[in-house]
């Protein structure tokens, strides 16, 4: 039966990996996830990652202006019940919190 399955990410990193193993490793169709922000603000999430942190010498210092205005939200149509473990199971492994259809 279709359904969506959504979850919440602290980071926007986390949400694109989850997107990526849904896209590379389950063969799900790009044109069925979406990516939002958990409000109206624009966000990264509630934590600092990727480009935003400090890395390694000569790499610049951590960014002082991300947008930590609120979790970032993946959005994934299925199809049917052995699609929605799969999509879980992404979820998991990326620290997903809040988790429904």
């Amino acid at each position: 039966m279709p359904t969506t399955l959504k979850a919440k990410f602290d980071t926007r990193r986390e949400a694109e990996m989850t997107v990526e193993r849904l896209v590379q490793e389950q063969g799900i169709d790009r044109q069925d996830i979406q990516i939002a922000t958990d409000g109206a603000d624009n966000s990264v999430g509630d934590e600092k990652a990727g480009a935003d942190t400090a890395g390694r010498d000569p790499t610049p210092p951590s960014r002082e202006d991300a947008a930590l205005a609120g979790k970032i939200v993946v959005s994934v149509a299925i199809a049917d019940d052995a699609r929605a473990t799969e999509v879980k199971a992404a979820f998991n492994e990326f620290d997903a919190s809040d988790v429904k259809e």
